[in-house]
């Protein structure tokens, strides 16, 4: 089975404040990368939401993926299991649980993997999608996470 690759990083200036993510994908020698900035979020969400457009980009189910990723957060809900116990408790006091039901959705779809790299630590592509979300977090137009500030906005 052929494999894609999906690079991801979040990032977030104030935690919550302006956001972004980074996303690389590499499958057969060619490469993509997506990025988007937000105008209010957190880090943990623009992590996630990076592994999800990652995996919302690949249009065709019969590839293997593996995820790079420097969030514990997303790696090890996954590689522990630990979203499956929230999703059977319906995310009883979890944070994030609108990308976290979006993420179940597409991940069901494919063979995933994840693999944590450690951050700011000279990895190529990690520092490239570190990159292109804070610069993504600096753009003059940014979307609204609506499911951060419906929920959590200070008006």
């Amino acid at each position: 089975m052929d494999k894609i690759s999906i690079y991801t990083d979040g990032a977030a200036s104030g935690n919550p404040g302006r956001g972004g993510y980074g996303v690389i994908l590499e499958y057969k020698g060619n490469t993509k990368e997506l990025s988007q900035g937000y105008r209010f979020t957190t880090n943990n969400r623009m992590e996630l939401l990076a592994v999800i457009i990652g995996l919302e980009a690949i249009k065709d189910t019969g590839y293997d993926i593996l995820i790079y990723s420097d969030s514990k957060y997303v790696v090890d809900a996954i590689n522990k299991k630990w979203v499956f116990n929230w999703e059977r408790t319906q995310f009883k006091k979890k944070k994030n649980i609108d990308l976290w039901k979006r993420f179940l959705k597409i991940y069901r779809k494919y063979n995933v993997k994840f693999k944590w790299v450690k951050g700011h630590a000279g990895h190529e592509k990690n520092e490239r999608c570190d990159y292109l979300a804070v610069d993504a977090s600096k753009k003059d137009k940014l979307e609204v996470d609506l499911g951060y500030e419906l929920t959590n906005a200070k008006n």
